[in-house]
């Protein structure tokens, strides 16, 4: 069992869990994700890590309730614990010092995941430039945080009650066109960094996404997170989660997304 040592509710629908796993937070690097479960016979849930602390054992989750599973584990509180946790998962991002900015777009929940790949960016010594979006103030998460590792952060929502008025690209097109970016990282819904990843192609800026969201089993055996990479298939928990954003094929994985829809 792993205890749930600090609950935090970003939004009704949106929360943070730091949860005791000592042996993942001394092995997990930015990108990796983990599996958990609420309970004996709960569903298999894939989480980025999107912190951990080695001193104290353990891992900070962000969970966003979409389903029972995620709404069970959204409605644990601290003091509670989850029956499972598995990891780390996954390949890490390849972090190195670049010659030039580190762009990094987040949007929603997504700037979970990205926080770790921001902080170990700029620890390389990389100037950090970061773009959070959201539909509105309220949906922006560890704002804080990413301040805390980035050069600047730039904020945009869609109905313009945090930052400016518009979408990320809007934002990261500032960033791209007043200094160099040497590389982007993108990660948030599939349409985000789909466009993310035609603005970057025009400018031939080199752009990494991550696709955790379209995992289910998270070992390769169910094939739920097929996608087409490159014009090859690949496993998004085996192959990725990360990948050349260039390279994905974000309108055949937003057609597959729709079929967990609810009807």
């Amino acid at each position: 069992m792993y205890r749930i040592v600090e609950k935090t509710h970003f939004s009704d629908k949106v929360v943070k869990l730091v949860v005791v796993a000592p042996e993942v937070a001394h092995a997990r690097k930015p990108g990796h994700f983990v599996i958990v479960r609420c309970g004996e016979s709960g569903e298999r849930i894939p989480l980025t890590i999107a912190d951990a602390d080695e001193r104290t054992g353990t891992i900070t989750l962000v969970v966003q309730a979409v389903g029972d599973s995620t709404r069970a584990i959204c409605a644990l509180e601290a003091g509670d614990s989850l029956h499972d946790v598995v990891g780390p998962l996954g390949r890490a991002t390849d972090i190195g010092l670049r010659d030039g900015t580190v762009l990094c777009c987040g949007g929603g929940v997504g700037v979970a995941p990205l926080l770790p790949i921001i902080k170990a960016f700029k620890q390389a010594g990389n100037r950090v430039v970061s773009v959070l979006a959201a539909r509105n103030k309220d949906l922006i998460i560890l704002q804080d945080e990413v301040a805390a590792y980035s050069d600047e952060v730039v904020i945009m929502t869609d109905d313009g009650s945090a930052g400016r008025k518009g979408l990320v690209t809007a934002g990261a097109e500032e960033v791209i066109q007043r200094e160099h970016v040497a590389e982007c990282v993108a990660i948030g819904p599939a349409v985000m960094m789909k466009f993310v990843a035609l603005l970057t192609k025009k400018y031939d800026i080199p752009t990494i996404c991550s696709l955790n969201t379209i995992m289910v089993d998270g070992t390769g055996m169910c094939g739920a997170c097929r996608v087409t990479v490159g014009g090859k298939n690949r496993f998004v928990c085996v192959d990725g989660p990360e990948f050349d954003a260039h390279q994905v094929d974000f309108d055949e994985m937003m057609m597959r997304m729709r079929a967990y829809d609810k009807k």
